[in-house]
C-alpha cells in the first residue's frame, strides 16, 4: 500500500442522546477530508451541534456501489474519509458494509471508532440471555425470502435481535408469533432518549397490546431463542414418528453396523439400548 493511501474511519454517532458522542469521533470528524453520510440533511444538525465543518457527501442505499468507488479513489489518492450513518454504528444494517469490503479489496486501512449501537443497547436492556445472540436486522421485504428467514429463526436457540419500523411492527409481531409460537420478547423504542421505552412481554401479549395502541418510533425487538428442552422434545418426537425398524435402518443406510445403529437410535429416542434390542428381536 502506498504511503499516500488514505484511510476509512467508521464513526459511531448517537442513537438519540447527543451526550453519547465520543470525543474521539468529534476529533476525527473535524480532521478528515470528507464525511460520507447516509442523509446529509440529518447529519448536518449533528455536525453543527459539535461545530464540525468538514465537507459532507451523501452515501446511502441507492448510490452505495458507485459512490463507494468514488470514495475509494479519493482514499487511494491520500484522502481520509469518515463514514457516519443516521444513528449508531456504520455498516450494521447499513450500506457501509459495501464500502468497507471495497476498501479491503483495495488495500485501504479501515478502522472503527466504537460507540452507540441500537442492537447491543437493546440486548443489554432486554432481560433475556446475552451469552449467545444473533442479529437479523430488518426482515426481508421479499415474501419468499422472508419465509425462509423466519423458518431459520424458528429453530434458533440464541437470543434474536431485529429492527422494525412502526408501520410494520404489528405485521412482524404476527409473523413471528405464527412461526415461533409463544416466546418472550422485549420491545425497545426511543433508546437513550427522554421517552425511552423498554417493554418485556410475550409475543402474544405484545400483539394484544398493539391492537389498541398505535406503534410510534423505530423499534428494536429482542426475542427469546428456542430452549434446548423444547428442541430436545421436538427431536425425540420426530424420531418417534418413525418405527424403531425404520430408525435403525436409517443409520444402517448411512453405513453403521446394526449394533451401532441400535445404540444411536436408543440415544435419539431417549430409551435404553435393551429396549431397542428387545423390540427388534421380538419382531423377527
Amino acid at each position: 500500500m502506498s504511503e499516500q493511501t488514505g484511510m476509512l474511519y467508521l464513526c459511531a454517532t448517537p442513537i438519540g442522546n447527543l451526550g453519547d458522542m465520543t470525543p474521539r469521533v468529534v476529533e476525527t470528524l473535524q480532521s478528515v477530508d470528507v464525511i460520507a453520510a447516509e442523509d446529509t440533511r440529518n447529519s448536518i444538525k449533528l455536525l453543527n451541534h459539535f461545530q464540525i465543518h468538514t465537507p459532507m457527501t451523501s452515501y446511502h442505499e441507492y448510490n452505495k456501489v458507485e459512490k463507494a468507488r468514488q470514495l475509494v479513489e479519493q482514499m487511494l489518492s491520500g484522502k481520509k474519509v469518515a463514514l457516519i450513518t443516521d444513528a449508531g454504528t456504520p455498516a450494521i444494517s447499513d450500506p457501509g458494509e459495501v464500502l468497507v469490503h471495497m476498501c479491503q479489496e483495495n488495500g485501504i486501512t479501515v478502522t472503527s471508532l466504537p460507540g452507540p449501537a441500537a442492537c447491543i443497547t437493546a440486548l443489554t436492556l432486554s432481560g433475556l440471555s446475552t451469552r449467545r445472540f444473533c442479529f437479523e436486522g430488518f426482515l426481508p421485504s421479499d415474501k419468499k425470502e422472508k419465509e425462509y428467514v423466519l423458518k431459520e429463526l424458528a429453530g434458533e436457540s440464541r437470543t434474536m435481535i431485529l429492527y422494525e419500523a412502526p408501520h410494520h411492527l404489528v405485521r412482524t409481531l404476527q409473523e413471528l408469533y405464527e412461526v415461533l409460537g409463544q416466546r418472550k420478547i422485549t420491545l425497545c423504542r426511543e433508546l437513550t432518549k427522554k421517552f425511552e421505552t423498554v417493554m418485556p412481554t410475550t409475543l402474544e401479549d405484545a400483539l394484544q397490546y398493539y391492537e389498541t395502541r398505535e406503534p410510534k418510533g423505530e423499534y428494536v425487538l429482542v426475542v427469546e431463542g428456542k430452549s434446548r428442552e423444547t428442541m430436545r422434545r421436538e427431536e425425540i418426537a420426530s424420531w418417534e414418528a418413525m418405527t424403531i425398524e425404520e430408525h435403525v435402518a436409517y443409520y444402517e443406510g448411512q453405513g453403521m453396523d446394526q449394533k451401532s445403529a441400535m445404540k444411536q437410535a436408543a440415544k435419539d429416542r431417549g430409551v435404553g439400548k435393551r429396549e431397542i434390542y428387545q423390540h427388534l428381536h421380538g419382531n423377527r
